[in-house]
């Protein structure tokens, strides 16, 4: 049996002990890939190749970082295959924008941009026009973000 001080004492202490024990929240995947696909099936290469997006085949893919990549071709995959940093875009396919801004935001495959060979992709074109101002200032900022923006 408790006495009136012991009980007291337990319930003042009782909000402490659950802020403490918060439950531990998992950080952002490291690739953004919608239903485990990255760039909604778009072949990463094809940005370089083609100079456009075009969508990948389900016949070519592979996993990398913990998503699933579509490529248009095996040649485009032998191509990923060999470097995929050349081709998958930056931030892990995260906006770059909301990367400059601290945070993390989906991506479309057709707000995109390749800046001194690398791919970056945008939340979508309004969002693009916006990133584009100021280009190497969004990076540089970005860049000082990611990866900690992961773990917001």
């Amino acid at each position: 049996m408790l006495t009136r001080r012991q009980t007291l004492t337990l319930f003042a202490a009782t909000p402490a002990v659950a802020m403490m024990a918060r439950p531990a929240f998992a950080a952002t995947p490291e690739i953004y890939a919608e239903g485990g696909i990255a760039i909604d099936g778009t072949d990463p290469t094809s940005y370089f190749t083609a100079g456009e997006p075009i969508a990948g085949s389900a016949e070519y893919a592979l996993e990398w970082r913990g998503a699933a990549w579509r490529f248009a071709n095996a040649e485009s995959q032998a191509l990923f295959e060999a470097n995929p940093e050349a081709y998958a875009p930056q931030y892990g396919g995260y906006c770059a924008w909301a990367v400059s801004e601290g945070y993390t935001a989906s991506t479309v495959p057709e707000a995109w941009r390749i800046v001194d060979g690398k791919l970056y992709l945008n939340f979508s074109n309004r969002i693009q026009r916006r990133w584009e101002r100021d280009i190497p200032g969004n990076i540089a900022r970005a860049n000082t973000n990611w990866p900690s923006v992961l773990q917001s």
